[in-house]
């Protein structure tokens, strides 16, 4: 949009990323607390064909990520969703209840990295320094560590791409252990291959219902690809470059994703890879490698559960903030802190969320939950680019064939759907964070009343 007259003219962000950067950060952004904390759940749910639900989430989600790929490369600006929305069929309400619901992911997504944290990676830590005797509270550890990010966020934190590159090697260094374990069990003749096949539905559940419900949790693994295309203004010819990097680095995070599955279903049977829950790895390595310190991968385990909660609190506030500033909830969120000049209301009321989550939910509800907001918002996307179609630009750019986010469109619905076995609580625990949005929304409505708001504002 054009700048306010007698308003300072911003300078443009430097255009620092080229490809290679760019990869890191889509590889960096999908790897992270779904594969360490989820697989267990995701065994508990299919069965031996762990890496059948893996498979099926990467092609939904590769699926949408053409739709992102037309939208930034016709509006290469740092958007999202919400921007989207917006422009494609101008209904305020639906445009917020995007953003929220971008915002929620979030929320979801660091609370379930808060348990996997508290109730999974610290503990083994502990049982290897300490002894069982030393017990501490696992929900206690995850609100305290909620508490410790918001005063990180609180702080401020600044991060750059490069960074992102380190953290990324540390958090795939985790996984390709898990999976030179795998390799290492192939060639001394360990495993039962017979499982990559068994597909074991709950009774009186059909097996389609039971890859799909699996699939609809797994697709949380997949997510954090469309960040990217918040770095479209800080990227050396994005038209050109982005299509190849957002594209390969899924196929990578994808073939990771599935080779770590593979392994784990080769060296434990199902039924004990869901019992182990959020510690499914750490029950791999310990079976694969018996010799390999457990402390190491747990200490990896901690750092991705901690960078991806990070990222996405810190994400979580900002949105909130920029919705208070846009005037479309309570103004009080927009307060920035004089001395630390960060949004410290906006900082404790999703800090607060989250901390009612770890206390009320689980690490499999969460990360479905997740999926389920991302799922609804990836369907929106889909048929917003559809719609965009009549919008013409001055300059070439990707164009997705047109049944691909028709197909998008459809898969996202059908997993955020009932029909694809997904859990009640899912919904619940959606709605109730929706439900808090639309209540800011009306509080702000009849404070302030109809107020426009620029979608673009809402960036992560």
């Amino acid at each position: 949009m054009a700048e306010a007259i007698g308003s300072p003219v911003q300078p443009a962000l430097k255009r620092a990323i080229g490809p290679k950067l760019l990869l890191f950060f889509v590889v960096g952004d999908i790897l992270g607390t779904g594969i360490y904390a989820l697989t267990g759940s995701v065994a508990g749910r299919v069965g031996g064909a762990l890496w059948l639900p893996f498979l099926i989430a990467f092609v939904v989600a590769f699926l949408t990520a053409f739709s992102y790929l037309e939208l930034v490369g016709k509006y290469p600006k740092a958007a999202g969703a919400a921007l989207y929305t917006n422009r494609a069929f101008k209904i305020q309400i639906l445009t917020f209840m995007v953003a929220f619901a971008v915002m929620s992911s979030g929320l979801t997504s660091a609370s379930s990295a808060a348990l996997a944290f508290g109730r999974t990676y610290l503990q083994s830590v502990i049982r290897e320094f300490f002894s069982d005797a030393f017990a501490v509270s696992a929900t206690l550890v995850a609100i305290l560590f909620i508490v410790g990010l918001g005063l990180i966020n609180f702080r401020g934190v600044s991060e750059s791409v490069k960074t992102n590159v380190v953290l990324t090697c540390i958090e795939l260094s985790g996984l390709l252990i898990v999976i030179g374990i795998g390799v290492w069990a192939i060639a001394m003749g360990d495993g039962d291959p017979g499982r990559l096949t068994q597909v074991d539905p709950a009774p009186g559940q059909h097996a389609l219902v039971a890859i799909t419900s699996a699939t609809a949790l797994a697709f949380f693994a997949m997510v954090g690809f469309e960040d990217s295309v918040n770095m479209a203004e800080e990227c050396r010819d994005p038209v050109r470059i982005f299509p190849r990097a957002m594209l390969w680095g899924m196929v990578a995070a994808a073939l990771i994703y599935v080779a770590v599955a593979i392994t784990s279903s080769l060296l434990i049977p199902a039924d004990e890879l869901g019992k182990a829950g959020s510690g499914a790895l750490l029950r791999v390595v310990q079976v694969g490698a018996p010799g390999f310190p457990l402390w190491v991968f747990s200490l990896i385990g901690l750092f991705a559960v901690i960078n991806s909660a990070l990222i996405n609190m810190l994400m979580a506030s900002r949105l909130i903030y920029g919705m208070a500033n846009e005037r479309i909830i309570p103004r009080v969120f927009g307060v920035v802190h004089p001395f630390r000049r960060t949004p410290w209301i906006s900082i404790v009321f999703t800090s607060g969320i989250a901390v009612i989550l770890v206390s009320t939910a689980d690490i499999a509800r969460l990360g479905g939950t997740t999926a389920l907001l991302l799922l609804v918002v990836f369907t929106v996307v889909n048929i917003a680019v559809l719609v965009l179609r009549k919008e013409k630009v001055d300059h070439e750019h990707f164009r997705a064939p047109t049944w691909v986010p028709v197909l998008g469109a459809i898969t996202c619905a059908y997993l955020a759907s009932p029909l694809s076995g997904r859990p009640a609580d899912d919904y619940r625990i959606a709605l109730y964070l929706l439900a808090a949005g639309l209540v800011l929304w009306i509080i702000n409505r009849v404070v302030h009343g109809k107020v426009e708001f620029r979608a673009e504002k809402l960036t992560k």
